[in-house]
């Protein structure tokens, strides 16, 4: 009996030990999910997780038509309900599919309400916009409309107050310029002004837009040009030099917009491209396409070309001199004068060659005058300004018309049309829908 119970107590221990094993992990195996077994090399980073839900607003782009055929909308107009509702309705009923829009215009003051508290006091001090801008992009995107944001850049009476260290000064080099018209400029080479341009332009592509425009990327051309003086441009790395101060603005403003981490604050849907970044385009002089100097404001084609994704020039006829072409009145012939210049524009662009100098062009050989090689483009970096206002003659149907086809034999299939008074001729414009192919035959009309 005393043995059988020592022999109880020894195969009792005995199983103690054995589940006390079996409940004792082993130091070389950690456990996982039932059924599985992980080493222990194995590291933290090996362990997949679940990537957390992303909780940004979303924004739906609408992503860029195959030919962008744009009106003009000023803020003001924007913040008319009654008035800008005409104007989605023009589009609707006509070949009309995108709107230009101002963010930033002449005053310098912006049409909505920005995110950025920096930029609060351009909103605070709106000269015209909208306070349901948000919801009216997003009306405009469920009729498949595509927006653009247009910014004046340079020309800006509200910064200049504000910051007029900054500002393009008279020679005495502490009043402010104005031009004819009283407005003041932003020296081109004030760096500390080009992050406020950045900075809007986030907050205008977050808000809903779907490509930036820049307009007055220039110096100050119509004023006293002899009681003048660019400070910042005469102290930059390049003195005196307004192509290049422009060309290094062209320069820092593309590597900044081509940052998506700029515009994570949002999550952009249906750009229609495979980066979630804005398109953007720049408006230059009419003369850009076919002068080989830079007008002495800076504005160079074939210095701007690389820079954005489209080049829009305002050959508004009536912007041209009088025999231009030999044609006496411009005014008279819109068809020919807007055709030369798109035309010359369009070669420009596919030219290797350039007389004009430029960070990314490199000259060929030493003859003089120099010619260097420069970038390559298609047709298609090109847009067409178009007019329709009655400045120095009658713009109607068929002068507005005239021009559209006159783009069109240039080989140039986009255009904005500008009217400031936002009334459109409606006559000049096809139906819904229409496409256009380029043909290399030139029109007659309006000869």
């Amino acid at each position: 009996m005393q043995k059988y119970l020592g022999m109880t107590l020894v195969g009792f221990v005995s199983l103690l030990a054995l589940l006390s094993h079996a409940s004792i992990p082993r130091a070389d195996l950690t456990y996982e999910k039932p059924g599985t077994v992980a080493t222990k090399e194995q590291t933290a980073e090996e362990v997949v997780k679940p990537e957390p839900p992303d909780t940004r607003e979303v924004v739906k782009h609408v992503p860029i038509p195959a030919q962008v055929k744009a009106i003009y909308m000023t803020s003001c107009v924007a913040g008319t309900p009654s008035f800008r509702e005409k104007l989605v309705t023009l589009v609707e009923e006509t070949e009309i599919n995108s709107v230009i829009l101002d963010i930033k215009d002449y005053s310098g003051t912006i049409s909505f309400k920005p995110t950025n508290p920096a930029l609060m006091p351009g909103w605070e001090n709106a000269r015209c916009g909208a306070r349901d801008m948000k919801e009216f992009v997003a009306e405009m995107h469920s009729k498949g409309i595509y927006l653009i944001g247009r910014i004046t850049v340079f020309q800006d009476p509200f910064h200049a107050e504000r910051f007029p260290h900054l500002a393009v000064k008279k020679s005495d080099g502490v009043s402010v310029w104005h031009d004819g018209k009283g407005l003041s400029f932003i020296d081109v080479a004030a760096k500390e002004y080009w992050d406020h341009i950045v900075a809007l332009s986030v907050d205008t592509y977050n808000l809903g837009f779907d490509e930036l425009n820049f307009d007055y990327v220039r110096y100050p051309s119509d004023g006293n040009m002899r009681d003048i003086l660019f400070q910042h441009t005469d102290g930059s790395q390049w003195p005196g030099d307004k192509q290049a101060n422009l060309e290094a603005f062209f320069a820092y403003l593309e590597k900044a917009l081509d940052d998506e981490s700029k515009f994570a604050a949002v999550r952009h849907t249906n750009t229609g491209r495979a980066t979630s970044t804005p398109w953007t385009s720049a408006d230059l002089f009419g003369m850009t396409t076919t002068n080989y100097d830079d007008l002495s404001i800076g504005q160079v084609q074939d210095r701007t070309a690389p820079y954005f994704d489209f080049v829009a020039p305002m050959v508004y006829p009536s912007h041209y001199p009088d025999d231009y072409l030999g044609l006496g009145d411009p005014n008279l012939s819109p068809y020919k004068v807007v055709y030369h210049a798109m035309k010359t524009g369009v070669d420009r662009m596919k030219s290797e060659t350039t007389p004009m100098n430029g960070f990314l062009h490199e000259r060929v050989g030493t003859s003089t005058p120099a010619v260097y090689q420069k970038p390559v483009y298609t047709a298609d970096r090109l847009r067409t300004w178009i007019q329709d206002f009655d400045y120095g003659g009658n713009y109607d149907i068929a002068e507005v018309r005239a021009q559209i086809q006159a783009s069109y034999d240039a080989g140039v299939m986009s255009f904005m049309i500008w009217a400031p008074s936002n009334i459109y001729t409606k006559g000049a414009l096809k139906a819904p829908g229409t496409m256009e192919v380029a043909t290399s035959s030139v029109s007659n009309v309006l000869e």
